[in-house]
């Protein structure tokens, strides 16, 4: 390895342990400040994709749920219960996504309406504009569109 050469790109998982351990030890003035500023917002930023990724699925499913009834399985019924178990975990270990909530479902019906007009064959036309669940219901075991 050149010898300037950074340790970030480098090595990631080393870069991380060693900035855990300077944070631990009071080294605060060794810590790389400005890569470790953009880590954390880019964890966030991974946190809040994790979050839409999932509600894309979830709403792929209700959607093919909802309009395709005579095709309804316990594969998407399985799809749909794993995704809000995953979503209400994400949710726990960081409450403060909540309030991201709706606009994530925003940015998650684009793409789940591509999918579940693909999935389904049938005209985009068929399915609303815009999501027809409200943010609670996507996360509601009981909710199951007729």
């Amino acid at each position: 390895m050149h010898a300037n050469a950074d340790p970030y790109a480098a090595d990631y998982d080393a870069w991380i342990n060693a900035q855990a351990v300077l944070l631990r030890t009071g080294r605060l003035q060794e810590l790389d400040a400005e890569q470790l500023a953009e880590e954390l917002e880019a964890m966030s930023r991974r946190e809040r994709n994790e979050l839409v990724s999932r509600l894309i699925i979830l709403i792929a499913h209700l959607l093919k749920w909802q309009y395709q009834p005579a095709h309804r399985s316990s594969s998407w019924r399985g799809s749909i219960v794993e995704q809000r178990v995953q979503i209400d975990r994400e949710l726990r270990l960081s409450p403060s996504l909540k309030p991201f909530l709706p606009e994530a479902v925003s940015q998650a019906y684009p793409d789940a309406l591509r999918i579940a007009t693909q999935e389904t064959g049938l005209d985009p036309s068929t399915f609303p504009a815009d999501c027809p669940y409200r943010a609670d219901d996507l996360l509601e075991d009981g909710f199951w569109p007729d």
